[in-house]
């Protein structure tokens, strides 16, 4: 997939939204994107999307999952105050400091409504207010209806997502909201493209996750139900910025971050990390000791065990309006996977349950 397609693909769907449980509109854009590639995609029960792209091999043929989340952090309204202001509680992990005075769009039935996010201002403010951070429960959304009409419009439990289109800047970077994890699903895309100019034995499961960051709650049943022999979760990491630890990030530029760690399938890493190494690509490893805190946990554990490897893309202000990423890693996720899946054959997905040879 070429460069300008990518970014197309990936800026539309950073323009859209698609909060935890409210994942269709993105789904829709996925489908559309890999509909060049394959015509056997559907939507689970869970509403994860998956896309089959069919191997070369010998049927029954072995196969491996993809899976990147497609939902975002966002907001929900809780209460509707007199004079139609309106309270929320966070859908994910929102941090409320990044919040005030941001543009939001309120999702009804009836359309979308554009507010703003009001706090007191510091002339009104207490000392011992102004030096700690906003909480969320004294933010409020005003959407610029008098009340009686706010509450004919909106009820509780509507989404609010953050207004943000993306932007491109310097150096090959594009900032934005969901980066997290539509940076991700953009890899993918590249990935299927590659496989295009690869021959490849086993059959790829393009997945599109649901509900991620609320607890891994969509992963869990598309891996249940399509039982691969391998699963790949392809997620964001942190990446460098002032005040933060060198050791727990990294560079924009640096290549895919593979981890490392018990949630992950140490042939696998290995394996990826010989690709990368044969594909003379730059990478870095992440050292994850526990829980990864991605899909690629949820995976692991489902029915019998899935082993199971993780590829991250590094962003910078991780859960903001403006996460920021560079192309090069994007593509070289894509194309790292590629190759992977392409070295696949069944002579190495039984070696990954063969403990007693190393």
């Amino acid at each position: 997939m070429s460069e300008y397609n990518i970014r197309e693909i990936m800026k539309g769907m950073l323009s859209d939204w698609g909060i935890s449980g409210y994942e269709d509109r993105i789904a829709v854009r996925l489908r559309e994107a890999l509909t060049p590639f394959t015509d056997d995609i559907r939507i689970d029960k869970m509403g994860n999307l998956i896309a089959k792209i069919a191997g070369k091999g010998t049927a029954p043929r072995k196969s491996v999952m993809l899976a990147a989340h497609m939902d975002e952090i966002g907001l929900m309204v809780t209460k509707i105050e007199p004079k139609g202001f309106l309270r929320v509680t966070r859908i994910g992990g929102v941090d409320p400091r990044t919040q005030v005075a941001q543009e939001v769009v309120v999702h009804t039935k009836d359309g979308d409504y554009v507010g703003i996010v009001g706090s007191k201002p510091p002339h009104l403010t207490s000392k011992e207010e102004r030096d700690k951070a906003w909480s969320l429960e004294e933010l409020f959304i005003d959407i610029a209806m008098p009340e009686d009409m706010v509450r004919e419009k909106v009820r509780v439990g509507d989404p609010v997502t953050i207004r943000r289109e993306p932007i491109e800047l310097q150096n090959d970077r594009i900032a934005g909201k969901s980066l997290d994890n539509r940076a991700s699903i953009a890899s993918v895309l590249e990935c299927v493209a590659e496989l295009q100019h690869l021959d490849h034995d086993v059959d790829v499961y393009v997945v599109g996750t649901v509900q991620e960051e609320r607890g891994l709650a969509g992963v869990g049943q598309a891996t249940y139900g399509l039982q691969p022999d391998i699963g790949i979760a392809i997620d964001v990491t942190f990446g460098d910025m002032p005040g933060a630890p060198s050791d727990a990030t990294f560079p924009l530029g640096s290549g895919p971050a593979i981890g490392v760690g018990p949630n992950l399938h140490h042939k696998i890493t290995r394996s990826l990390t010989e690709t990368a190494e044969r594909l003379e690509m730059a990478h870095s490893f992440e050292f994850l000791e526990d829980n990864t805190g991605t899909d690629a946990w949820a995976i692991q554990v489902q029915r019998e065990g899935v082993p199971t490897g993780l590829l991250s893309i590094p962003l910078r202000y991780m859960h903001t309006s403006v996460e920021t990423v560079r192309y090069s890693d994007i593509q070289g996720v894509g194309k790292l996977l590629a190759h992977y899946i392409a070295g696949i054959d069944d002579e190495y997905v039984e070696g990954l349950s063969c403990y007693l040879k190393d």
